[in-house]
């Protein structure tokens, strides 16, 4: 696919911002509409989770002072205002394709009495931004989301300023484990790679960051990879993640592409969710979510 998008009117952008998330496809200057998770209050909940700790702790040890951060695809924006937090009074602005949820990281910036951030809509192939604008551009679970991450990645760098950093961090869905075996966690992992496959998306993102990086034009002696992980092994954190993927197998956009493109119905998808909320109530019910992580020198 072409990493230029062509430019567009201000009617189309509006359109584009409050497009349904279940369309088919996935085309660069309509990045939100085939969101695999969707906005659903289940995926939320995840999102509205993530703080700079749990999520970007591959990058907080280079945050100074005064810097300026762009965060891209910054979701409810938890991270963000995070980030801004540890980098005060530097500049952070966050970015995402879907308007609803900049409203809520707006308030959530707010109510945390965070001053130093802004959130604006943008499509990630195509930032508002001039070239060498932010000490540090980041991305958290945005890569594996988008038809051609490599683009994504190329124009992030753009926006970057020489010697700034590039940070990036998304899951790894054929890494993922569990106990005790499941058969029908097993079939959800296999529809998940499924779906994401149907609409031009990679779930094994993790693992491929590296050489997504270095294919966008990066050095490989400006790149460290790593890896994070988490755990949900806990009464609280079993119920909280199994209840968030049984709601996501028949009520989020997932359910929606996996009906769309006729990989299951909601009899299979009921099925998926019940194993999920059977999971979670083992009590020695295990899972674990690698998460690839990478910085870049600009």
């Amino acid at each position: 696919m072409n990493p230029t998008t062509p430019e567009r009117t201000a009617a189309s952008i509006d359109s584009q911002r409050e497009a349904p998330t279940g369309a088919h496809g996935s085309e660069q200057s309509r990045e939100s509409e085939s969101y695999t998770h969707g906005h659903h209050e289940s995926v939320l909940r995840s999102h509205k989770s993530r703080t700079a700790a749990n999520s970007a702790a591959h990058l907080v040890p280079l945050l100074r002072e005064g810097m300026s951060i762009l965060d891209v695809g910054c979701g409810p924006g938890t991270v963000t205002v995070d980030l801004a937090r540890l980098v005060g009074p530097g500049r952070v602005v966050g970015v995402d394709a879907a308007a609803a949820v900049l409203d809520s990281a707006r308030e959530l910036a707010a109510s945390s009495g965070v001053e130093n951030v802004t959130f604006e809509y943008a499509n990630a192939y195509k930032l508002p931004f001039e070239d060498d604008s932010f000490d540090v551009v980041h991305a958290h679970q945005l890569l594996q989301h988008l038809s051609d991450p490599i683009a994504a990645i190329a124009e992030m760098r753009r926006v970057a300023k020489p010697g700034g950093i590039v940070a990036a961090r998304d899951a790894d869905y054929g890494a993922m484990t569990w106990y005790p075996e499941s058969a029908g966690l097993t079939e959800w992992n296999a529809l998940y790679h499924e779906v994401t496959a149907a609409y031009g998306y990679q779930a094994d993102a993790g693992r491929r960051l590296l050489s997504w990086f270095q294919e966008a034009g990066f050095a490989p002696d400006t790149l460290t990879a790593s890896a994070g992980v988490w755990c949900y092994a806990s009464p609280e954190s079993r119920a909280w993640w199994g209840g968030l993927w049984a709601e996501r197998c028949i009520a989020s956009n997932f359910a929606v592409q996996a009906k769309e493109s006729n990989l299951a119905d909601d009899v299979a998808l009921e099925d998926l969710a019940h194993e999920w909320r059977h999971w979670a109530e083992q009590p020695d019910g295990w899972f674990s979510v690698l998460n690839g992580e990478i910085l870049a020198r600009a």
